[in-house]
């Protein structure tokens, strides 16, 4: 039997969960931390409150994990939005048109399971391609008559885990008028990009025709948070304010359009782009974002730590020596990418 580095402190333990992990067919070594972290929780003393907050969520993350897999090729947007929208109201009509207009361009929809925008979402997408995301309340927490019965809705306990859901599942955010939970969704986000704990993505806030909810929203965080030196001026590339739903769904068309991913290996940025390779673009990075670069950018064959993936090797790639803090210029280093002439 190999060693493994599995230490609950009982030495029969450890010896147990190293026989119990080497039974599981294609197990790796993250499966016996996962059984030593559990056993650890007990002998840490951990009472049945903790434990059981531990257990579901555990449950929660990997029945996600389950229903999201099989559609990993495939765009998938989520929308946030009020609950209490009426549907005979602009905002309704204008989430139904969103997502229409996205589910056309071959998105999936992923958004609550309630009514509202979350209804919206589904009629404007179709149950076909959409994802409901439920959070089990007192209130609100019916799922309406198009994602009921779906096989992909999903109910939550915690809140946490469903918005986890919610960003590690989609490729664009579009968020429409609503309450503290919108905004709350919103604003996480767009944190989770400007700090580089989520993957770069579009961010879009979505009004009525005509609307002024979202602009007011804008003139809050140029006026207060910029003017007071709180973010930077490349923070606000992170979002995108308006009032059409075929902008919006455009903005996540045109975002993909030459560049289609990113991971980390090591200290490099690995930055995948749609075939075929364009002339000249190394150069233009090169010149254009040195202020966010560490080392010249360089195309790359695929790297070994990407064998994970191989349905991404025949993707041109960048390497990017990217400083991992100034996440709005990337925004910016994406978007050139993607309007880049050469």
């Amino acid at each position: 039997m190999s060693d493994k580095p599995y230490s609950t402190g009982n030495p029969a333990v450890d010896e147990a969960i190293a026989r119990l992990v080497e039974q599981v067919p294609n197990h790796d070594a993250l499966l016996g931390e996962m059984i030593t972290t559990a056993v650890k929780l007990v002998s840490d003393g951990a009472d049945r409150g903790e434990m059981k907050l531990v257990n579901t969520t555990l449950k929660e993350m990997r029945h996600t994990f389950r229903v999201f897999r099989p559609y990993r090729e495939i765009r998938k947007v989520s929308i946030f939005g009020s609950a209490r929208v009426a549907v005979d109201t602009p905002v309704y009509q204008q989430a139904v048109e969103v997502a229409r207009e996205l589910a056309l361009r071959h998105c999936m929809v992923v958004t609550g399971a309630g009514g509202g925008i979350m209804r919206a979402g589904h009629e404007g997408a179709g149950p076909d391609a959409s994802f409901g995301v439920n959070i089990r309340l007192p209130f609100e927490q019916e799922a309406n008559d198009i994602i009921a019965g779906n096989p992909r809705l999903i109910n939550y306990k915690y809140f946490f885990t469903r918005k986890l859901a919610f960003i590690k599942e989609t490729d664009a955010v579009v968020v429409l008028p609503g309450g503290f939970g919108t905004h709350d969704e919103g604003f996480e986000s767009i944190t989770l990009v400007q700090t580089g704990k989520s993957r770069i993505m579009p961010i879009i806030f979505l009004d009525a025709p005509g609307g002024l909810f979202w602009k007011a929203f804008d003139s809050y965080v140029r006026e207060q948070l910029l003017g007071q030196g709180l973010i930077s001026a490349a923070d606000l590339s992170l979002y995108h304010v308006t009032d059409s739903a075929v902008e919006a769904a455009q903005v996540v068309e045109t975002f993909y359009r030459r560049y289609h991913s990113m991971r980390y290996v090591g200290e490099s940025l690995v930055v995948r782009l749609n075939p075929p390779r364009v002339e000249g673009l190394v150069q233009h990075i090169n010149e254009s974002f040195r202020d966010i670069l560490r080392a010249d950018a360089v195309e790359s064959a695929p790297l070994h730590a990407e064998a994970d993936e191989p349905s991404l090797a025949h993707l041109p790639r960048l390497l990017l020596r990217f400083d991992r803090r100034h996440f709005g210029r990337l925004r910016q280093l994406i978007d050139s990418i993607n309007n880049f002439q050469a």
